[in-house]
């Protein structure tokens, strides 16, 4: 009966790539922070501009529910007609442009749409939009 002689090879792990490749991370990250530290120490009197525009993004519009009983809920929160109209003029305090998007359910009353309209109006809000689906969305 033969005997096999020949011993089984185990399975190793290589792991210099791996080092080689943090080593080489280390080295980046410690050169990139040497480069903004070397950036800041310059004592540099910027000039100044009398129009000057913020540099963060438009807001995101405001999202106004109007459920077919007429419930109004914005952020989440059932609000009434007084509180959504504050909640609209804190938000046009805090950016003048603020737009607001009315989703109102197919079937419900016109006029709790046109309620909601009108506190926007009197908060201040210009930019007024009514969310819709377009017909090829329901024949998909």
């Amino acid at each position: 009966m033969p005997l096999k002689t020949e011993s089984i090879e185990e399975p190793t792990l290589n792991l210099t790539p791996m080092i080689d490749i943090v080593f080489l991370l280390v080295i980046f990250f410690m050169v990139g922070a040497r480069f903004s530290e070397m950036e800041r120490q310059y004592d540099i009197q910027l000039p100044t501009v009398s129009d000057v525009q913020p540099l963060t993004s438009l807001p995101d519009d405001l999202t106004v529910n109007v459920r077919r009983n007429g419930e109004i809920w914005y952020s989440g929160q059932k609000q009434t007609l007084p509180e959504l109209e504050a909640e609209l003029q804190a938000a046009r305090q805090n950016f003048p442009d603020q737009s607001v998007v009315i989703r109102g359910e197919g079937d419900g009353r016109y006029q709790h749409v046109m309620d909601v309209l009108a506190a926007c109006r009197r908060a201040g809000i210009r930019a007024i939009s009514l969310a819709h689906r377009s017909g090829q969305e329901e024949q998909q």
